[in-house]
């Protein structure tokens, strides 16, 4: 039996390109050092790894990267992808979404939309497993149910708390300045369909549910700072399901990680101890 292959796309961006934003940088100050940190992760255990931060972050570059993997990869193997940067919000215009907004990826040049997503997934072939890690905010499913406190605020202890949104205001700007081009991406019927197409086993740990925002931090952003902590190097022991509960366990009420399924359900790969190759 040939042995699994692993790739690995990590993706970090600490701005946006204002030009396409409508003026907004979307500056923050650890989702690099997130998505380096993710990389060594996955190569540790054997990844193929290619990492993409912020001006190489872009939608042509990391729609390229799923889809190469995509056809690399065969039953047996698995796919990991992170992204740490701001979520954004587009109008549903498929109605697959019960609040009506589409949750994206805020990429360098332009939002990579939830439908756009789980179609390049459901490229992968059968028995692939894809496994996905979201610090952003609204990342619960990275689908739905998603909405705007503001950027920052104070913390507890003092100082300024980041979060990783795109402001309300941005998200309208951005939009409507480019309605064209997204509403070709919103309206497209197949997309609609896209998760339940999905014949690889999807596993998202994400950095918040659905209405919550996910902080950003100095060295790594608050959920990828305590997942580092969890996985001690490789010392821990348990798998995804107790992983994900390992991180819970460190984050305060108002940042709780999720743990998604999508495609087809793989109790195998669930009990699997994380990043196993």
């Amino acid at each position: 039996m040939a042995k699994a292959q692993g790739i690995a796309l990590t993706i970090g961006l600490n701005a946006v390109d204002p030009k396409h934003y409508q003026g907004w940088d979307g500056k923050l100050t650890a989702c690099e050092a997130d998505a380096e940190d993710m990389a060594a992760i996955a190569s540790s255990k054997g990844f193929a790894v290619t990492s993409l931060l912020t001006k190489a972050a872009t939608r042509a570059k990391v729609v390229d990267a799923i889809t190469k993997a995509a056809k690399t990869l065969k039953k047996g193997d698995i796919f990991m992808i992170s992204y740490s940067g701001h979520g954004g919000t587009l109008p549903d215009l498929n109605n697959d979404e019960p609040d009506g907004q589409d949750e994206t990826w805020c990429l360098f040049d332009g939002e990579l939309v939830d439908d756009e997503l789980y179609a390049l997934y459901s490229k992968f072939a059968a028995g692939v497993r894809v496994l996905v890690f979201s610090d952003s905010c609204h990342s619960g499913t990275v689908t739905r149910d998603a909405y705007y406190y503001g950027t920052s605020r104070s913390g507890a202890l003092g100082g300024e708390v980041k979060y990783r949104a795109m402001p309300s205001d941005v998200a309208m700007r951005t939009y409507r300045a480019n309605r064209e081009f997204y509403d070709k991406i919103l309206k497209a019927k197949t997309a609609k369909d896209a998760q339940p197409e999905a014949k690889a086993s999807i596993l998202l740990i994400s950095g918040c549910q659905d209405n919550q925002l996910s902080q950003d931090g100095t060295f790594n952003g608050l959920f990828t700072g305590q997942l580092l902590k969890v996985w001690k190097n490789g010392l821990f022991k348990g798998n995804y399901v107790t992983f994900h509960k390992g991180i819970v366990k460190r984050m305060p009420p108002d940042q709780t990680p999720n743990l998604f399924r999508a495609g087809v359900p793989d109790t195998t790969f669930e009990k699997q101890k994380p990043f196993t190759v």
